[in-house]
């Protein structure tokens, strides 16, 4: 998926040299070919996460638009009250990209693990959550990004080039998007959103018999049409890779603000137990469950 950004933020920025590319001296092997093309709009920051996020603030309050490019933790928890204080408070067209969702920094220990990034980011109240499920909705997160600036979060797995859609699909905030579907009366269906469709049917088996929809686009501001959606089901299964407190099971409960429904939400998220691991995704992913 990080490649698949780099393609759509260099077909972007063709059209749009408000577009800058911050990075925080990594992402070497990815983003060079951007660097390359549009040199005066890129910028390395150095390892100065919170400096870095206050650079794309100012820049994006003289009417940039700017990609600020790190792994998992360091754009997020490093830097949180730059972002509450800075880009979101002030609502300013800057687009977090975390890359290594989940576990996909896995190997390199606990400090790399994306888990609870999710809590932190849907706590402001006008940023935007963009989490593809594979690299269509990838390509299709970024060009909404693009086309709509404004305080976000690109959530993007590290090396995953799992596809599932035909084609792109067509998004926005707080609308289900149909990966499959078994029949018109299925009554029990899995929701997704991020880099887990792949570890659904593997880890799931639920292609014979279960419709799966992933929300690639949500946030605060987006709650509002989702019990229209629960309403329809007996039984939803929620899977992400994240913590199941302050996740993505816990902003659909939300959604619901007390109104009554009859549908079962099941939490299929990373356990606590992952804690101090160190290992592959591939192996810390037996973590959901």
């Amino acid at each position: 998926m990080r490649d698949i950004f780099i393609e759509e933020l260099i077909l972007a920025t063709k059209n749009n040299n408000n577009i800058i590319l911050l990075v925080n001296d990594l992402g070497f092997g990815v983003i060079e070919n951007f660097k390359k093309k549009f040199p005066n709009n890129f910028i390395n920051a150095g390892i100065s996460e919170q400096s870095m996020m206050g650079y794309a603030a100012g820049l994006a309050a003289a009417g940039k638009h700017v990609f600020v490019y790190s792994i998992a933790n360091f754009p997020t928890f490093r830097c949180a009250e730059q972002i509450r204080n800075d880009i979101d408070y002030h609502n300013l067209p800057v687009t977090i990209v975390s890359v290594g969702s989940g576990v996909g920094y896995g190997h390199l220990g606990y400090s790399h693990h994306g888990l609870q990034d999710y809590a932190l980011i849907r706590s402001f109240p006008n940023m935007l959550i963009a989490s593809p499920g594979d690299v269509m909705e990838c390509r299709a997160c970024v060009k909404y990004l693009v086309k709509n600036p404004q305080p976000s979060y690109l959530r993007i797995d590290k090396s995953s080039s799992y596809k599932i859609h035909d084609k792109i699909p067509k998004i926005q905030p707080g609308k289900w998007v149909k990966v499959f579907k078994k029949n018109k009366n299925q009554d029990s269906i899995y929701l997704t959103t991020g880099a887990t469709i792949q570890y659904t049917l593997n880890n799931f088996f639920i292609k014979k018999k279960h419709d799966l929809y992933s929300l690639p686009l949500w946030g605060m501001k987006y709650k509002k049409n989702q019990f229209n959606y629960v309403k329809k089901y007996k039984k939803i299964t929620v899977v992400e890779d994240h913590f199941q407190d302050g996740g993505f099971q816990s902003w659909l409960l939300e959604t619901l603000n007390n109104k009554f429904s009859k549908t079962t939400i099941i939490s299929k998220s990373i356990s606590p137990k992952i804690v101090g691991r160190v290992g592959s995704a591939e192996y810390l992913m037996k973590y959901l469950s």
